[in-house]
């Protein structure tokens, strides 16, 4: 396997350079911010006692969220992510409506959106510019843990911490089929939210089961996904290992390595950012580094860019 140029996508920047910001956030959008973000949290801080103290948790549920959440954490870790913000491989048309709309389905933004604050995280990466960086209030145990919430999910709440597309996704916004379906948005929210409730009474024939449907595979899902991706932004440049360079403090934190479909490799991702494997030593679970393979394998993909033992040999820490 060989890797190839890297793309010219901008998320590079000169030292001493300052963040292009978007415009403020209004509130109608800051509103719908705090809806599909706080609504099923709560969900899921509800779900344990739930699950407990009534027993509304069946094995339909089980499987509903266990099968949306692989599908549309993949839409974000395969396509928002080592697609559309770093090009680490070329698809096909259908694959890559595909991977948007599950990416979209995850209720993190719209892709454009999305794309367009990672780059600027990229290119500002734990300094001044940078959308969510723990570090942002300093190393004291108090700034920490300030930073931790900022970083976490603290950022969004922010209605001036917006990106400019125009510098930062230029290449996303001539897409056609991108701007389709970053348009197209509220769909994609509403069908995350509601397909699992059709599909759970349509399988145990009740209301009941398209109610537990939408709390478990919906709402809980949702958040799970939420946090497990937040995960990476806030514990991964905090706690963890770092093996090879980068110019930032993201760390490799195992445990969420499951989860996260392979992110929480976050050293090695940083050191080599269009790499299509974050998990690149043997035995580090990346799911999304597998489905990535099967797609080559299936010629649905191309110009994977894979590492290399040369390339790894430059960016380790001696």
């Amino acid at each position: 396997m060989t890797v190839v140029a890297d793309a010219k996508i901008p998320v590079q920047t000169k030292a001493g350079a300052k963040p292009v910001m978007g415009e403020r956030r209004d509130a109608g959008r800051q509103s719908l911010v705090y809806l599909f973000l706080i609504v099923p949290m709560a969900a899921l801080a509800a779900a344990v006692p739930i699950a407990w103290t009534t027993g509304l948790l069946s094995w339909t549920d089980v499987w509903l969220s266990i099968g949306f959440y692989a599908f549309t954490l993949h839409g974000v870790t395969v396509g928002y992510h080592r697609l559309f913000t770093h090009s680490s491989f070329r698809p096909n048309r259908p694959v890559k409506i595909a991977l948007a709309i599950l990416g979209s389905m995850s209720v993190q933004g719209p892709v454009i959106n999305w794309v367009a604050d990672h780059r600027r995280h990229h290119a500002f990466s734990d300094k001044e510019g940078d959308p969510h960086s723990p570090w942002r209030y300093g190393t004291s145990i108090w700034a920490l843990t300030r930073g931790f919430w900022h970083a976490h999910m603290g950022w969004m709440f922010e209605r001036e911490n917006t990106t400019n597309q125009e510098r930062y996704v230029p290449d996303l916004l001539r897409d056609r089929d991108l701007v389709a379906i970053d348009k197209l948005f509220w769909l994609w929210t509403v069908l995350t939210f509601f397909l699992p409730a059709v599909l759970g009474g349509l399988i145990t024939m009740s209301w009941a089961g398209a109610l537990t449907a939408f709390f478990w595979a919906s709402l809980v899902r949702v958040s799970a996904l939420h946090h497990a991706t937040w995960s990476t932004n806030s514990i991964c440049h905090m706690i963890g290992e770092r093996p090879f360079k980068s110019r930032d403090k993201a760390a490799n934190f195992w445990p969420l390595a499951l989860l996260s479909g392979g992110e929480s490799w976050h050293n090695s991702h940083h050191a080599d950012q269009s790499c299509a494997r974050h998990g690149v030593k043997r035995g580090q679970i990346d799911t999304s580094a597998r489905i990535i393979w099967f797609l080559e394998k299936a010629k649905w993909v191309s110009h994977v860019k894979w590492p290399t033992p040369e390339r790894l040999a430059r960016l380790a820490n001696d």
